[in-house]
């Protein structure tokens, strides 16, 4: 049966659908000898040969679904042109390639699932699915309530108007805080542009949580294999 070339490479693990929409608009992707830009071309995987840089793509049925405790000083990224350490090189005995299910930035750490079925990264990083993050930053200085319900009614920055955030502060210290804030939206470092805008820069940033998916007790640059329900519940949220 024939289906859309995208969805064949995400299917594939060659990368998430918007990734793979990127190799196909820059003519990296071949089917039959013949490159294809159009998005909207369908392929029959199992007769039609699909090549995307050189390589051969063949659909990997066993799906994979990797939690891990991102540590910073990685990139989220499954090469990096500057020659930083990234999110793959700590998976040191997973022989499947992966790719991030959305993004940390390099000063983040936390809760980030890695997979090669990109119709689960479709459904968890598409904005029409809401799907919650929660992460607890430590900021400079403690927020008072009248900046709290700005990011809670939602907040202007320099990309537009963002969507109304839960926060709480959940701990002061002398000089600094830590803030709870859950975001569906995945914009670039939204939460600490978002803290910034009322005027408390983020020290250190962690995502405990993605929908109900909790971090636990994994270690800071430990990994686990997610369990059928937990893919399940997520796809759910």
């Amino acid at each position: 049966m024939k289906e859309r070339i995208q969805k064949v490479l995400a299917r594939a693990g060659v990368a998430s659908r918007r990734a793979s929409e990127d190799l196909i608009t820059q003519g990296k992707v071949f089917v039959n000898g013949e490159k294809i830009t159009q998005l909207g071309y369908k392929v029959d995987p199992e007769e039609d040969e699909v090549v995307v840089e050189g390589q051969n793509i063949k659909i990997n049925k066993n799906k994979i679904y990797i939690l891990l405790n991102k540590p910073t000083g990685y990139v989220t990224t499954l090469k990096d042109p500057q020659g930083r350490k990234t999110v793959i090189d700590l998976l040191k005995d997973v022989p499947t390639r992966l790719f991030p299910v959305g993004r940390l930035d390099l000063n983040t750490e936390g809760l980030l699932i890695l997979t090669n079925d990109g119709d689960f990264t479709y459904k968890l990083t598409h904005p029409k699915h809401q799907v919650k993050k929660t992460y607890i930053a430590l900021v400079k200085g403690i927020p008072d309530q009248r900046g709290i319900r700005r990011l809670q009614k939602g907040i202007e920055l320099e990309d537009g108007m963002t969507a109304p955030a839960i926060v709480r502060i959940i701990q002061k210290f002398k000089n600094s805080a830590k803030v709870e804030v859950v975001i569906h939206e995945g914009r670039n470092r939204q939460v600490r542009r978002m803290l910034a805008a009322i005027g408390h820069p983020v020290l250190s940033l962690k995502r405990t949580k993605i929908g109900n998916l909790n971090i636990g007790n994994l270690k800071t640059g430990e990994y686990r294999l997610l369990k059928p329900e937990e893919v399940r519940e997520l796809l759910q949220s």
